[in-house]
């Protein structure tokens, strides 16, 4: 970024500005530096400087202007008069920086986690379970959206520099050796002549050397709407303030000025407002502190469990891959895969809310911002007050009257037959430019837009409301000269004819009361012109005095019927040499004027109070229209005193009174200009009720820094380009939607669409139910943390089967923790005391009830966890004594069917949890009518096997192996998966077309077993059954020349039944043992 550097300061010839170099190392110490410089006070003497003084200075001819050899050789040494843009962010940088920071890197991590856990398993086991895979997709896709939300979020903000490109002017009219040309504004250099007219934008800042009736709007800077006069007159000591000065991007509303270019680009006030606001580093929001916060805790909780339990595990003896998985599931356990998800839609729901309130929400994060707000340094003109002039008293005949500005007119406190008042309001309806825009009859009076600066607007809306249509007036009184307002007269006059004279005229007056009364020998009392004695001049001052120290802008206004003899219809006034007297007047009476307080404002301002927000004013205004204000809308509590009150009360000098006895405090910007930051600190520490009046940019700034120093959430309103700065240093910047520029809606995290006070508080009101909600969301969250960890540590420690999956603890992080956070409702959810003690045992007491209703009673459960995972225990008893199987869903081909022998109701074989793989002897207990019976009539895979002379158990054969029995009944068991199984003499099958030859007094298996069945040969005699050689972990299980096998690690106890040898096997039906 090109440093901002202004021209010197001390009178000296003008040398265009060097180019600064920048070394990696020391790039942000400069960029320090420089916001350092920029927040002091402009820092300019050339309004000082006469005209000699000024052309030798920029070595600029006053009459032709500069030489284009000149401009040329400046202009290639400071550059283009444009605004240099900072560097920017690439797009990628901050989508990545939303997808991978905060809370994202948590999940991000836990998801990891999950995946790696997977991997293990998979390297490991077979058949690994999907259930970390799953929830580690979950995680990716949580944080991949919301992260891409929230970049959608951000993109929509930040566009502070594009804003300010809009205020630039494009071209310029410039006299360059002895010629005027057009240029392009960005070819403007400092020392050229410059002139502007109505309707223009100012190029640069410039030093007015001529004008007339030259007006320039400052509100883009500034914020305040009125126009300023400008002339080469010298009038302030402060360069923003002195009307020899005009600025860059600001309108010439009226008249016409010549000028010389002071400062081009980055140098001029509004180039070092927009490098300030575009080159100050934003501060984290609090919420992002304390989510920062929350992962440091809920990381290092979830780092020492994990690791805790993963070496309390090894010396448990178990192994490192059952260790490494305990260690990723409490950690995966920890995580509130919910809540970023939770915060975001939460936040959002509010913002929606909040816009239906006129508060719309740039960032969300400034939701629970605006609610965790301490501080409000709030503009008054707009903000505070109605930004719209009203006339609020009158003094004539020696009494104030209040101003009725109700339509009606039911609220009039004087006689409007008055002659006195009548003469007033004929001098403020006709001594007036303002005029009423065309087509707003149907208006309210005073809703209706004018053309005209706003005290002017004020009266003709007052004169409108009281006496009737002004333009009948004007046309009854049409005007003949006049002789607009400015700085040196300080007054404004304008002739008329006179209405109830066809041959007189009338001249009126209005402007400074203590000008207006000095040009005055008489009063106007109840309608007879009296001589002005000192009598009357006293109460001259003590109403002027008395209406000032209300805040309100005070005028006077006089009158002089003009002889017809000296002025008779058709005689030529002359503005310029004026031929008509302007003193010896009759001095008529008072008016004032005051931007008044929105009705809403001191009830906000009392929420404020009671909610232990400070509210502090920050204006461009008079400490006196300031203070008044502030006194208005209850900012200065009633009783309250400053420094100058006690001074006054008691009589003294206000440097004997003790500052700490004041707790309202009104600081002028010349006394803040001045003082160090420790004596802002102890201004901001000791006094509860601040207004800060005549500010300037920069210290609207600085006052931000100090409250943000006292620990302060910060909240700013602001309107003009002069406020961006502290909108974007403030931990919330709201701009005004109606009267606010671009420039300070786009540096601002808020919008009041309604330019209202009254809507920050009802902001604040959401934010800090928000606020609460979101403290409750975490807590919640973390309550159901304490439930998921817990069957961890009972499983590790007490041995227990595993009640709660990795699913299981997904669907409670995603379902639950969104869907019924209290943050979702807009109410205000109650507090529940020890809610993670509650769920956690509402979960076990579910646990152990289920278990019990199955035979399993809380005190068998304890140390038979190895024996419940353990696929080859098959002989398992419950509290009451039965005998629990395992069974596998892989031991069945799918489609297979079982069907009932009772009530004939068939279930699938390959997903109920009766029964899987059962083999002979094995009871069967129906689902349907609870009907148990032994394994005969067994329906498979659509086959079913039918013995006619003996009663067979389920044969179970592969695919085309071909059983002959000794009884001489053959039959087939087509497309089964299962080891055979037969009855009487036993034949045994391996895999793929292998034969079986079968005696009655031996069995010899003929062929090789598969890879897990080495060549093993089956001996078989009539009373014993014995197996040659172990058959990998699936052993045969033999009896009364029965042979038994399972696949898959599915393990069958048998019935042990003896028979005859040769008899038909004939099953007893044996007590019912459930399946795991």
């Amino acid at each position: 970024m090109v440093s901002p550097r202004c021209p010197p300061q001390d009178g000296r010839e003008y040398s265009p500005a060097a180019t600064t170099s920048e070394n990696g190392g020391g790039r942000r110490k400069q960029k320090e530096k420089e916001l350092d410089e920029l927040k002091k006070e402009v820092n300019l003497d050339d309004h000082k400087l006469s005209l000699d003084e000024l052309g030798r200075k920029y070595q600029v001819d006053l009459s032709r202007g500069l030489s284009n050899a000149r401009a040329a050789e400046v202009l290639a040494q400071d550059g283009p008069n444009a605004l240099t843009p900072p560097p920017t962010t690439p797009e990628w940088v901050k989508f990545c920086r939303q997808l991978f920071g905060g809370f994202s890197i948590l999940l991000w991590i836990g998801a990891i986690l999950c995946f790696l856990a997977y991997g293990i398993q998979a390297a490991m086991e077979d058949e690994p379970s999907n259930d970390n895979l799953y929830l580690g997709v979950v995680l990716a896709a949580v944080v991949i959206v919301t992260g891409c939300f929230s970049y959608y979020q951000e993109a929509k903000s930040s566009k502070i520099m594009d804003s300010f490109k809009n205020m630039v002017p494009q071209q310029a009219l410039v006299i360059r050796e002895g010629e005027k040309i057009q240029i392009n504004a960005e070819n403007v250099v400092v020392g050229d002549l410059v002139e502007v007219k109505g309707g223009d934008r100012v190029p640069a800042d410039m030093r007015i050397i001529s004008s007339h009736g030259c007006k320039v709007d400052n509100s883009s800077l500034t914020g305040e709407s009125e126009p300023q006069t400008r002339s080469p007159e010298f009038t302030h000591e402060n360069p923003l303030e002195t009307r020899n000065i005009c600025f860059f991007s600001t309108n010439c509303v009226e008249g016409t000025a010549r000028g010389i270019v002071i400062s081009t680009g980055d140098r001029t006030v509004m180039g070092r407002i927009a490098s300030l606001a575009s080159g100050l580093e934003v501060g984290r929001t609090p919420i992002a502190m304390e989510i920062e916060h929350f992962i440091r805790l809920i990381t290092g909780v979830a780092v020492f469990l994990g690791l805790s339990f993963f070496i309390l595990s090894l010396i448990l003896g178990y192994t490192w891959l059952e260790a490494v998985i305990f260690l990723i599931g409490i950690i995966v356990a920890n995580v509130p895969e919910g809540l970023l998800a939770t915060v975001t839609v939460c936040l959002t729901l509010t913002a929606k809310r909040m816009a239906r309130k006129n508060c719309l929400v740039k960032n969300l994060e400034a939701v629970e911002t605006l609610g965790s707000t301490s501080t409000i340094c709030s503009d008054k003109t707009g903000t505070l007050t109605q930004n719209r002039m009203t006339v609020a008293h009158m003094w004539f005949d020696n009494q104030i009257h209040e101003a009725d500005t109700t339509e009606d007119q039911s609220g009039a406190t004087f006689d409007k037959r008055s002659p006195t008042w009548a003469a007033l309001a004929r001098i403020a309806g006709l001594c007036n430019r303002a005029v009423f825009k065309p087509g707003q009859e149907n208006i309210s009076i005073s809703k209706r837009d004018t053309a005209g600066d706003a005290s002017e607007s004020a009266l003709l809306k007052c004169i409108q409301l009281s006496c009737g249509s002004v333009k009948k007036m004007r046309d009854k009184n049409p005007k003949v000269t006049e002789i607009p307002f400015n700085s040196t007269n300080k007054y404004q006059l304008s002739i008329h004819e006179r209405e109830e004279d066809p041959q007189g005229h009338i001249l009126v007056m209005k402007g400074a009361p203590e000008r207006i009364l000095e040009r005055c020998s008489r009063i106007l009392l109840q309608g007879q012109e009296v001589p002005l004695d000192e009598e009357m001049k006293e109460a001259f001052q003590n109403a002027y005095l008395e209406l000032g120290g209300l805040g309100e802008r005070v005028l006077g206004f006089c009158h002089l019927y003009l002889p017809p003899d000296k002025f008779p219809r058709g005689f030529r006034f002359d503005a310029d040499e004026v031929n008509f007297p302007t003193s010896d007047l009759c001095f008529v009476g008072l008016m004032s004027m005051i931007d008044p307080p929105r009705a809403a404002v001191p009830d906000a301002v009392g929420k404020c109070r009671s909610a232990g927000i400070k509210v502090i004013m920050v204006t461009g205004d008079h400490p006196i229209t300031a203070k008044a204000i502030a006194k208005g809308v209850g900012i200065i509590s009633e009783g309250n005193e400053t420094v100058e009150d006690i001074a006054a009360r008691l009589n003294i000098p206000v440097s004997q009174v003790n500052p700490r006895e004041a707790k309202a405090c009104v600081v002028h910007g010349s006394d803040l200009k001045d003082m160090t930051s420790e004596q802002l600190d102890e201004i901001l520490r000791n006094h509860t009720e601040i207004v800060f009046a005549r500010t300037s940019p920069q210290q609207k700034l600085i006052i931000v820094e100090g409250c943000q120093r006292q620990g302060a959430i910060v909240a700013v309103t602001g309107d003009g380009v002069n406020d961006s700065p502290a909108l974007k240093k403030a931990d919330i910047g709201i701009a005004m939607g109606i009267a606010g520029s671009d420039v300070s809606k786009q540096a601002a995290d808020m919008i009041l669409l309604d330019d209202n006070f009254a809507s920050i508080v009802t902001g604040v009101e959401e934010g800090r139910l928000i606020f609460d909600n979101l403290k409750k969301s975490i807590a919640y969250t973390l309550t159901s943390n304490i439930p998921e960890i817990t069957p961890f540590l009972l499983f590790i420690i007490a041995n227990i089967p595993l009640p709660l999956g990795t699913v299981t603890i997904l669907c409670i992080d995603l379902g639950t923790d969104m869907v019924s956070c209290p943050t979702v409702c807009p109410i205000d959810a109650p507090r529940l005391p020890h809610g993670w003690m509650i769920q956690a045992l509402g979960g076990f007491f579910t646990y152990f009830v289920i278990l019990a209703e199955n035979g399993f009673l809380p005190a068998r459960l304890l140390g038979v966890r190895l024996a419940w995972d353990d696929r080859s225990t098959n002989d398992l008893e419950d509290s009451y004594g039965q005998e629990w199987v395992s069974t596998a869903c892989t031991a069945q081909p799918h489609g297979a069917a079982l069907q009932c022998m009772h009530c004939r109701y068939t279930w699938g074989c390959n997903c109920c949890t009766a029964l899987h793989a059962l083999h002979v002897h094995t009871g069967l207990h129906c689902m349907h009518c609870t009907f148990t019976w032994c394994c005969t009539a067994r329906q498979c895979m659509y086959t079913v096997l039918q013995c006619s002379a003996h009663t067979q158990s389920c044969i179970a054969l592969h695919v085309h192996t071909e059983l002959r029995c000794t009884q001489s009944h053959t039959h087939s068991c087509i497309a089964h998966t299962l080891t055979l199984h037969t009855h009487s003499c036993i034949a045994h099958s391996c895999i793929a077309h292998s034969q079986l030859h079968c005696t009655q007094q031996h069995c010899t298996l003929t062929a090789a077993l598969h890879a897990q069945m080495h060549c093993t040969q089956l001996h078989c005699t009539q009373l014993h059954c014995t197996l040659t050689a172990a058959l990998h972990t699936a052993a045969l299980h033999t009896h009364s020349c029965f042979a038994h096998s399972c696949i898959a690690h599915s393990h069958i106890p048998i019935l042990h039944t003896h028979t005859a040898p040769g008899s038909p096997l004939r099953c007893t039906p044996p007590s019912p043992r459930p399946p795991r």
